[in-house]
């Protein structure tokens, strides 16, 4: 065990120093109470316009507000605004292209900052959120967007103006007339020539409008059979590309859950996501608009490669053989292969996102970024404004899917080759392609990149990776002209990062097992950091907490090394003991790392259970974050059978390395390791004392359609998927005693997921078998409250099932 003091870390906040009481024994009302006690992270840092200030936020004890603070990277010295001074603070900025000007949104609104001279000027001020400000090619216009509008604000005339106006509507003067209409125009010369009239107005509005750029300009005429889902706008003002759905489009049947406790003292409704294969996401199509003619063009994808294939035909013909074999010929038939694959942009505006659509910063090339809905398929493309056309740059295609991450893009300073991510040989690397020309990677290895950063003067790109140690990250720097990858800072557990301004230092946001992100500044070419923040309370300090082992657990199935980490006493004796392995949740995360974990209560419970008697291992299961596609797709149609198996392992492990009582080893987790405890006792009876599984998916056709479809495709597709991937297809091997507990307004995974396998457990008559439900919790729970009685619960079950031999 260490004692973890954090006075060596050279910080200063207006937070107010704690005397430091003495260490107690660990407790569950300590553990999980308010975690005010244990301190804030820092969150969302960024720097000034001009450089010479980095911004951060902290929660304020005793409330969710979060206070917006400014310290001097010079001096370390930091301040709390109030609320006078958030009202002037700076937010994000971006730059023109001379660094003359920046601009940001604050509150909603666009702000034009002067950087020679400070002078700001507030350019809307709207009761709508503008965003995504963007200095234009020429740096004579500052562009933004009001929802799916775009305006130009003239740096020289002070003045803003819509860009386009769209209208998703038929175009009234290219109504269609009928044969009576035609008959009466040929009849009647006085209706001829007040037709004529009405044209010729017309006509000369058109003409007028398009000599004065004062007017707003003409709509553009859509049709209403779509609807806008995102915008994006060329720097040079010349095109606008829409993204659309077709208007028709219905989401399905929402479920419903109940809120219980309420201010009304009635119980209330509230819907909640589709769940999935019930409908499929909607198909997304492209316009480009051509602001200065006038026009817009379709912009077909029909040309991607691979995009007539169907990459799921052997289980599509099974699937509808088997169909038609009971007769249901319809639905094998709606199983149909689409002849063309629908497709969307990777984060559209409509997944919350925006970044599937990268201009070149002069405006003259344009690169999107499609997925197809079956998952299987990536692709980079660049538009051909002649031709009104995709050209393909770059496939991925991944037999099971392609990742949530590693799909950052954009362009070099040239404005004519992409930058991507891109996992095609099994792990995240960075690469470069010139329009015209081949692909070349600028990292490579068996190690992540993530989150890569241009730096302003085009010659390098800074990034995240694991490269030493799966379980460690740090800042790297590569040039972008190709060369050595070479490592920046040296935190192991470095979390986030932001470049300054003019490139020269980076803040960083660093964190580890006991210490939540604190915020430094170095030099970006490596060296010294100052650190700027120290957020940790004395009270929590105090405490002798055990430092995590980071250990490899050989897997039996021919997976290589899984990796965990140990929690057991300094002084291990050679008695026999019991054991809990924890399972992460989300499937695809890592918590086996040298950062500060998302589960820190947890972290601190692990603590309590070592000073209790027992040993904790919490392990990185096949489907984590941060070890290569292999392991993300070993799960694919599978989901509960690899990580069992590396379960399982640990468990081995445990008993082999540590002397753990192979009938004392209870099991836990929640979300995705909720699953998991159920899987583990119903899929492998015997082998755990007892499990506790919190907010667990039991039926994988309750769950939603944007990560379920990755992974096990939809359910009329592939049924035997959903069928050995669910735990309420096992109930009937219940054997050991497990403890579900579940938010009862869980809008991510339902509460209904656990009451229908309690109801099965009751219909089996099976034993031992307990559910508590939270009326007042969603998925992450958030009431100290909540979070004790789920962990007394926890204790109490592992005290009775797991510890025993004399407890």
């Amino acid at each position: 065990m260490r004692r973890l003091l954090l006075a060596g870390l050279a910080a200063f906040t207006a937070l107010p120093a704690l005397a430091a009481p003495p260490a107690q024994p660990l407790d569950l009302e300590t553990i999980m109470a308010n975690p005010d006690w244990i301190g804030q992270p820092v969150e969302s840092p960024y720097w000034s316009a001009d450089g010479q200030a980095i911004y951060y936020q902290l929660k304020r004890d005793g409330s969710q507000v979060r206070d917006l603070y400014r310290v001097d990277p010079a001096t370390g010295r930091s301040e709390k605004l109030d609320p006078a001074a958030v009202a002037g603070a700076d937010a994000p900025s971006v730059y023109d292209r001379t660094h003359r000007y920046a601009a940001f949104v604050r509150h909603g609104d666009v702000f034009l900052r002067t950087l020679a001279d400070g002078r700001t000027v507030q350019v809307t001020q709207t009761v709508e959120d503008e965003s995504a400000p963007q200095f234009s090619a020429d740096s004579r216009a500052l562009q933004y967007r009001s929802g799916n509008d775009w305006y130009r604000y003239d740096l020289a005339r002070g003045v803003s103006a819509p860009v386009a106006v769209l209208k998703f509507a038929d175009d009234p003067d290219q109504k269609k007339t009928d044969a009576l209409e035609d008959e009466q125009l040929e009849l009647f010369s006085t209706l001829r020539q007040l037709k004529a009239d009405k044209d010729a107005e017309k006509a000369n509005a058109r003409a007028l409008a398009a000599a004065d750029p004062g007017r707003a300009p003409q709509p553009f005429w859509l049709g209403d059979k779509i609807v806008a889902v995102d915008t994006e706008l060329s720097p040079d003002g010349r095109w606008l590309l829409v993204v659309t759905r077709p208007k028709s489009y219905e989401t399905g049947r929402h479920p419903k859950l109940t809120h219980y406790v309420t201010d009304s003292g009635y119980a209330e409704g509230e819907d909640t996501r589709v769940y999935v294969g019930h409908n499929e996401p909607a198909a997304q199509s492209l316009l480009l608009l051509d602001l200065r003619e006038h026009r817009h063009y379709a912009l077909p994808t029909d040309s991607l490669p691979g995009i007539k294939d169907d990459p799921l035909a052997s289980i599509r013909a099974q699937t509808v053989a088997a169909l038609k074999k009971a007769g249901k010929d319809d639905d094998a038939e709606a199983l149909k292969a689409p002849e063309v694959r629908p497709v969307r942009i990777v984060s559209s505006a409509e997944d919350g996102g925006g970044g599937g659509i990268v201009w070149s910063a002069d405006g003259r090339n344009l690169a999107i970024q499609l997925r197809a809905i079956d998952n299987k398929d990536r692709w980079i493309a660049s538009v051909d404004f002649a031709r009104h056309a995709l050209t393909n740059q770059q496939r991925l295609y991944d037999d099971a899917w392609i990742n949530w991450n590693f799909n950052d893009f954009g362009w070099l300073k040239d404005n004519r080759t992409l930058w991507y991510l891109s996992e095609e040989t099994g792990w995240s690397q960075l690469y470069v392609k010139p329009l015209d020309g081949k692909a070349r990677a600028l990292t490579s290895g068996k190690f992540e990149v993530s989150h890569p950063q241009l730096s302003e003067d085009g010659q390098w790109f800074y990034l995240r990776t694991n490269r030493v140690a799966p379980y460690s990250y740090d800042v790297y720097r590569v040039p972008s002209a190709g060369g050595e990858l070479v490592r920046v800072t040296q935190y192991q557990g470095m979390d986030g990062f932001a470049l300054s301004p003019d490139g020269s230092r980076l803040a960083v946001l660093h964190s580890a097992p006991y210490v939540f992100d604190q915020l430094a500044v170095q030099p970006a070419a490596g060296g010294t950091p100052r650190e700027l923040t120290h957020t940790m309370k004395r009270a929590f300090a105090a405490h002798d907490w055990i430092t995590p082992k980071i250990v490899q657990v050989p897997s039996s199935h021919g997976a290589g090394t899984i990796y965990a980490k140990y929690y057991g006493p300094a002084d291990e004796s050679a008695a026999a003991k019991p054991a809990v392995i924890f399972v992460h949740g989300a499937g695809y995360t890592q918590n086996v790392t040298l950062s500060s974990p998302y589960y820190f209560r947890e972290q601190m419970f692990h603590n309590m259970l070592v000073q209790k008697g027992y040993v904790v291992l919490d392990m990185d299961y096949r489907a984590s974050e941060g070890y290569g596609r292999a392991w993300r797709d070993a799960i694919y149609r599978q989901m509960g059978h690899p990580e069992l198996e590396d379960l399982l392992d640990g468990k081995a492990w445990l008993v082999k390395h540590h002397h753990v009582d192979p009938k004392r080893v209870g099991i836990y987790g929640g979300s995705y390791g909720g699953f998991m405890t159920e899987m583990a006792l119903l899929r492998a009876p015997g082998e755990f004392a007892a499990g506790a599984a919190l907010r667990p998916v039991s039926d994988w056709r309750l769950y939603n359609h944007e990560y379920t479809a990755n992974i096990l495709n939809t359910p009329e597709l592939d049924p035997h998927a959903y069928a050995i991937s669910s735990p309420i297809n096992f109930a009937d091997q219940l054997a050991d005693p497990l403890l579900i507990e579940h938010g009862l307004i869980d809008d991510n995974v339902l509460a209904a997921d656990s009451i229908r396998l309690y109801q099965r457990f009751i219909e089996l008559h099976k034993k031992n078998f307990w559910m508590s439900l939270y009326p007042m919790e969603r998925h992450g729970f958030v009431h100290p409250d909540s979070w004790y009685d789920e962990y007394r619960r926890i204790d109490e079950l592992f005290d009775t099932y797991v510890k025993p031999a004399g407890r």
